[in-house]
């Protein structure tokens, strides 16, 4: 059984406002914590579950005749929301972080405490495994990887131990990859091992790419008044969904129309992010990094189905 303790659960749940008619979306089913407690405040309304694991589709039992699972990366919300006519929606809700079940599961190769394959695809049907980009991206390319994902200040010198030790062999496992690159860590080897870990999670499962187009694609799904309820695990990500919720892009930037009144589609309803409290944190030590954000749509918007931006687009080997 996929066992996932849900972040934030009341807060972010509340934060939607459910109506008991209403259209809610999970973006991240994961171990279904989420979509439970919105199951038990809709009536005659219905919930839109995503997650592409399968792991977590086989699980998955459609008892509740309220709810649709949808075994897809939420990249494709519009498309399944349209689908299934279900637009407008009445309130998204998006959990980041990477399940319990993931962690806890080595031959998943998400963690660096155990020694275990270098997979790290949530979806398992996609192409590429971690080991393939540490095997096969250049030196450049894996330095714009890690300073850019990971967030890593000695990346050049991380990605010159990678290259030089994969002449020898193909590096296959987290505990080849622990011993490599061993010369490189500075500070807290567990601090700096979480941060190479997150760059290759990121770049596999292109997390910056898909989140780009699940929050574009949110203002274009919900209706007026309708939610969108965000939470994140690290400054990337958090970054992101901040300014889009403040400005309706990634970058924060406000635009004006010619008249000059600022275009933005959505109101933030949390001045500052809502964190866990220390009881939370004391019974999940992973909550510790969360932060929820929410917003409200005040404005109907043209479709933005922009290009990504050059600084998370999809690194390709």
């Amino acid at each position: 059984m996929i066992r996932h303790d849900p972040v934030l659960l009341s807060e972010s749940v509340e934060m939607l406002n459910i109506k008991e008619d209403g259209i809610y979306v999970d973006a991240t089913y994961g171990g279904g914590g989420h979509s439970r407690e919105i199951l038990k405040r809709i009536k005659t309304g219905k919930l839109v579950a995503f997650d592409a694991d399968p792991d977590v589709a086989a699980e998955v039992k459609q008892k509740d005749t309220n709810m649709i699972f949808i075994n897809q990366n939420f990249r494709h919300l519009k498309r399944y929301l349209r689908l299934y006519n279900l637009l407008p929606v009445d309130g998204i809700l998006a959990d980041l972080g990477v399940s319990s079940h993931h962690l806890d599961t080595p031959e998943r190769g998400f963690t660096y405490r155990t020694d275990a394959p270098l997979d790290m695809r949530m979806d398992r049907s996609l192409k590429y495994t971690a080991a393939d980009l540490l095997n096969t991206y250049h030196e450049k390319e894996l330095v714009t990887l890690f300073s850019q994902y990971g967030e890593i200040k000695n990346a050049r010198t991380l990605a010159r131990l990678i290259v030089a030790a994969r002449a020898g062999c193909r590096i296959e496992t987290s505990g080849q990859l622990r011993e490599i690159i061993r010369p490189a860590i500075r500070g807290k080897e567990s601090k700096y091992l979480s941060k190479l870990f997150q760059a290759l999670r990121i770049a596999v499962n292109d997390e910056l790419g898909a989140l780009h187009e699940l929050l574009h694609q949110s203002v274009e799904v919900l209706r007026e008044k309708g939610r969108l309820a965000i939470i994140t695990y690290h400054s990337l990500e958090d970054r992101m969904v901040k300014n889009f919720m403040k400005t309706g892009n990634i970058q924060g930037e406000v635009y004006k129309d010619a008249y000059g009144n600022t275009q933005v589609p959505l109101r933030m309803l949390t001045r500052k992010p809502i964190t866990p409290s220390r009881q939370e944190i004391a019974a999940n030590k992973r909550a510790r990094s969360a932060k929820l954000r929410v917003a409200e749509k005040i404005a109907a918007v043209q479709d933005t189905s922009a290009q990504i931006p050059a600084g998370i687009e999809k690194l390709e080997g």
